[in-house]
């Protein structure tokens, strides 16, 4: 028979050992469940929906409107330094049972709080601003920028100048800054809706003023000017002297600034507005200096076509500012030898040559490229095609200067008008010209050195609009042909071409009151067939041939200390391209090239 015993019960006290799982000392419990703060969130609405643990009535009274919701202080407090510090720093309200907001919509109210408990908002459009005025005032970051970020993505022409002063009005900074960047970007669609027509005429000035309006011309800024004081001319034409100060007259065609002497409505009401005007075209038509006038927006260099082997297709642009080049819109056709220039901002490309594989023939045709849209608009043709043509822009008009086709050197010169689509012939030169360099200067054409089919040239003529006359003024020091031919600050800057042995890299500058040329530093390389153009008072030489063969090199001369310095690479090396400084393209339509891509 066995003996039954009674079990003793353990006591840890009396065991000299406890066995744990060996991890030498250093082991640990680390656990996290992802989605706990959200399911904490969804039972603090729960409870909050149905009114348990609630520590405070908001009652939220807007007009007429009255609505109480039950909140937990807590919530509120951690998605809001408005409330935070109101629950949190011995205010009334911080042991307050009951707190009354007023000048608030309830349903506005309402968005706030479900926002607070489930970190998601839906909002029509209809509401967002009211959402975001109160985001505002209660400084709930989070709604405020989704409302801001909802706003952005629908700014437009019609609505953007509201909005913008609206976001300024109520501190949203951010919403205010980008307002302003799509009216600096849209200023030609803005001014054509009905919320410009109603700014002050402060708001208006504010506006004009602005440095980084991108507007392909300054008539821009003035026609909208006019637009505005005709939407109620008899109390707003006292403002057009004060607007005009803010209009940068002198980047006005003379052409325009006398269409609007003859027929402007306004000028006819306030005399000392024409006598202005007047003064500044009196200034124009007698080829007298002007004050040097900035360009609004941020301006870029334009390259267009070129050779290198073949002519090529290719457009691109450079920005000084950040070093990098940006592809655009292929030219319609390949060319090589073209002229370029810019009229009321857009870029043309005149004449040249498409010299392939398969053709090898000399062209007439004119191509306009809008950097608004990155689109090219065929134009009308020259009479003749011109190979290596001078090209200039002069008071509105683009003039093609002699150039070659075949075996003929041309000494004509024609004439394109814009306004009408049309080319006609003026008075020709006093000798062929190709590879001539041509630049326009205080309303006079400047035709420069080139090659007339036996020798290379160090003359220049001058060219007279108001009377087609050309004049010689004093040559060169030195014969060239494929010369980059600039002006700025009165002189006319030639630098580099060719002299029928060598490629050049000296430079020389005409001085237009003293009428005299000077040598001032050369190039850091030698080059022909290149571009030369005027940024922001430097001047860049780009690309060309040496004996080295195509350069991709570009250089920039700063007058102020007369040294040259070599500042990027193009994307790929060529001669003869179309070069010509405008506005910066819509960032929407243009991709950056790729290193190895062909042009």
């Amino acid at each position: 028979m066995l003996c039954s015993r009674k079990k003793k019960q353990a006591n840890i006290n009396e065991f000299t050992t406890i066995a744990v799982p060996s991890m030498k000392g250093h082991g640990y419990l680390d656990y996290t469940i992802e989605n706990h703060a959200s399911k904490s969130f969804e039972k603090m609405d729960e409870l909050r929906r149905n009114n348990q643990l609630c520590d405070v009535l908001l009652r939220v009274s807007y007009n007429s409107q009255v609505e109480d919701f039950h909140v937990h202080k807590v919530v509120l407090a951690s998605c809001s330094s408005f409330f935070r510090a109101m629950f949190t720093n011995n205010f009334r309200e911080c042991h307050a049972r009951e707190v009354i907001i007023k000048d608030i919509c309830p349903i506005v109210m309402q968005r706030l709080i479900e926002f607070a408990y489930t970190s998601r908002i839906t909002v029509g459009e209809k509401c967002v601003l009211h959402v975001l005025l109160a985001a505002m005032r209660y400084q709930m970051e989070d709604v405020a920028k989704a409302c801001s970020d909802f706003l952005v993505k629908n700014l437009d022409a019609g609505n953007v100048i509201g909005i913008s002063n609206f976001a300024e009005q109520i501190g949203c900074i951010e919403l205010c800054n980008k307002g302003k960047e799509y009216i600096n970007t849209h200023f030609s669609e803005v001014t054509k809706e009905e919320e410009f027509l109603n700014l002050s005429h402060c708001q208006l000035l504010e506006l004009i003023n602005q440095e980084n309006l991108n507007v392909l011309c300054e008539t821009e800024v003035y026609n909208a000017c006019v637009r505005w004081m005709q939407w109620d001319l008899c109390s707003r034409a006292q403002y057009f002297h004060v607007l005009l100060n803010a209009v940068r007259i002198y980047a006005l065609p003379p052409k325009f600034l006398a269409v609007q002497l003859q027929h402007c409505p306004i000028l006819n009401r306030e005399i000392s507005c024409r006598v202005y005007l007047s003064k500044i075209f009196q200034e124009m038509s007698l080829h007298k200096p002007l004050p040097l006038t900035k360009q609004r927006g941020n301006q870029l260099i334009y390259v267009a076509g070129g050779y290198l082997q073949v002519s090529l297709y290719s457009m691109n642009a450079y920005n000084p500012q950040t070093g990098e080049w940006i592809r655009l819109a292929n030219m319609l056709d390949a060319r090589s030898g073209l002229g370029a220039c810019i009229v009321f901002g857009l870029f043309y490309t005149v004449g040249g040559r498409n010299h392939s594989s398969i053709e090898n023939s000399d062209s007439n045709s004119l191509a306009c490229f809008n950097p608004i849209t990155n689109q090219w608009i065929a134009k009308a043709p020259m009479h003749l095609a011109r190979n290596r043509v001078g090209v200039a822009a002069l008071d509105g008009a683009i003039y093609a200067v002699g150039g070659s086709c075949g075996s003929e050197h041309h000494k004509t010169v024609e004439r394109y008008d814009p306004d009408t689509d049309r080319w006609t012939f003026v008075t020709p030169m006093s000798v062929s010209r190709i590879g001539a360099g041509v630049t326009a200067c205080r309303g006079l054409l400047y035709a420069v050195g080139g090659f007339d089919g036996e020798n290379r040239l160090n003359t220049v003529d001058c060219y007279h609009p108001d009377v087609d006359e050309w004049h010689p003024v004093a040559p060169m020091e030195k014969v060239r042909s494929g010369a980059g031919v600039v002006s700025f600050d009165n002189y006319i800057f030639v630098a580099g071409g060719y002299d029928g042995s060598n490629q050049l890299n000296s430079v020389e500058r005409y001085n237009i009151d003293q009428r005299c040329w000077d040598t001032i530093s050369p190039m850091k390389h030698r080059r022909s067939a290149h571009g030369l153009t005027v940024y922001q008072g430097n001047i860049y030489a780009i690309g060309g041939y040496n004996t080295e063969g195509f350069l991709s090199s570009v250089e920039c001369y700063c007058p102020e200390t007369n040294e040259w310095s070599e500042v990027t690479e193009m994307p790929l090396g060529c001669s003869g391209m179309g070069v010509a400084v405008t506005m910066e393209p819509c960032p929407k339509t243009v991709e950056k090239p790729d290193d190895d891509e062909d042009m």
